[in-house]
């Protein structure tokens, strides 16, 4: 039976990866995919991992229907036989039925591939909508691990290495940006909870208050 798949986790992963690696399997097979993708690292129109990777895609307006869209490929004499969509907490939740809609009416696999929360630890409405539909909800086995070796279940947004809490619930960047730039980075619940980053901990470690005072 076709299904609404959402393999989910943090950032850093490997989400993309197993996105890619899905559709090279199936490609390899003969069969024949659609991919759909919003604000990835590597431009409009690119699914892309952190290992180098990336192939085509279709970027997604943000009216985009995504259902009519596979519809009059289909219409044309195209073929798909699975559909993946990278970075589907950036969809919007009609845009998740829809590609539920592709499952039950079309007889299509989607695989979908997203972050569950944003900066704030708040869900995204599009992964909410994925994990209210979905078939099934895979959490990726590979962990990402925060600064202190734990692992990472949380996305925090830095500026300048700093974390932030507050701002636009999207704004694209990348993990280990330069200083000043808007970056992200997984942290553990504890950390994320401080908001302590990798920076301000290396700061705090340097400071002459945390480190032992001597007489001599």
């Amino acid at each position: 039976m076709p299904e609404l798949v959402f393999f989910s986790g943090t950032m850093d992963c490997g989400k993309s990866t197993l996105a890619l690696q899905i559709e090279h399997n199936r490609s390899a097979r003969g069969l024949a995919g659609m991919i759909f993708t919003r604000n990835d690292r590597a431009g409009a129109g690119k699914l892309s991992s952190r290992l180098g990777l990336v192939t085509d895609a279709v970027e997604v307006a943000d009216a985009q229907d995504l259902y009519v869209y596979v519809v009059d490929h289909l219409s044309q004499g195209g073929r798909i036989d699975y559909v993946i969509a990278d970075e589907a907490q950036f969809l919007a939740p009609v845009q998740i039925d829809q590609l539920a809609r592709v499952v039950d009416d079309l007889g299509v696999d989607v695989f979908a591939f997203g972050i569950t929360t944003d900066f704030r630890s708040k869900l995204f409405p599009g992964s909410q909508r994925l994990v209210e539909l979905a078939d099934r909800v895979e959490v990726l086995q590979v962990e990402a691990l925060c600064w202190c070796g734990a692992r990472a279940t949380h996305n925090a947004r830095t500026v300048g290495g700093e974390m932030v809490v507050e701002g636009a619930q999207v704004v694209v960047g990348d993990v280990n940006q330069a200083a000043g730039e808007v970056g992200y980075e997984v942290l553990c619940r504890r950390h994320h909870r401080r908001r302590m980053t990798a920076a301000t901990a290396c700061a705090a470690a340097l400071s002459p208050d945390v480190l032992p005072v001597s007489s001599s």
